[in-house]
């Protein structure tokens, strides 16, 4: 189904409200972001961004939300270069955490003043984060191994989501040491059987 003009117009405009965003979170922290000013770098008024976003917090959550995807989308390219489950666990805590070691607006939120204001979107608040990632990573996998019980498969998803969102928030080894560690808890979760 093809989308309306008014739908692609508003996606862009979102688009381009939460490149501005993030541009002005990395370089003033969430604190010096100022809406009237990314409406007008954006190209539209304050109230398009509110009524778009809500609040400060919910342009927040959207960040957050669309960082997500991107990652989503690099988990998606590397599981479909491995073949085996476990190297396909590695592969996606590996990307990862590498990637957020070196995405800017990642290391604003987790680093700057917007700790605040972000952190808890990974951590207390970090249902939705937690949930569309395990959602994509089950159904990747389940893709690529439609054998595998598709209840486990989520809860071990799931599992691993949550540790390496506990890694990014506080790295304590190298990504690749964990991603082998996790990979081999994944890989023996879902193969016990039930």
């Amino acid at each position: 189904m093809a989308r309306r003009p008014r739908d692609s117009a508003r996606d862009l405009m979102r688009d381009a409200v939460l490149d501005v965003a993030a541009e002005e979170v990395v370089a003033h922290g969430w604190d010096g972001l100022q809406v009237r000013a990314v409406a007008t770098r954006a190209g539209v008024s304050r109230q398009t961004v509110y009524n778009a976003f809500g609040d400060k917090h919910g342009l927040a959550e959207a960040l957050i939300l669309r960082l997500l995807d991107r990652f989503l989308e690099g988990i998606d390219a590397v599981i479909g270069r491995e073949t085996t489950l476990r190297a396909q666990w590695e592969a996606t805590v590996r990307y990862t955490l590498e990637t957020a070691a070196t995405e800017a607006l990642l290391r604003a939120v987790l680093t700057g003043t917007s700790s605040d204001e972000f952190l808890p979107l990974l951590t207390s608040d970090g249902g939705p984060v937690i949930t569309r990632a395990r959602d994509h990573v089950a159904a990747t996998l389940g893709g690529h191994h439609p054998d595998l019980d598709p209840r486990v498969l989520s809860a071990t998803a799931e599992t691993v989501t949550r540790l390496t969102v506990s890694h990014i928030v506080l790295p304590l080894h190298p990504p690749a040491r964990v991603a082998a560690h996790v990979a081999d808890l994944a890989t023996a979760i879902v193969a016990v059987p039930r």
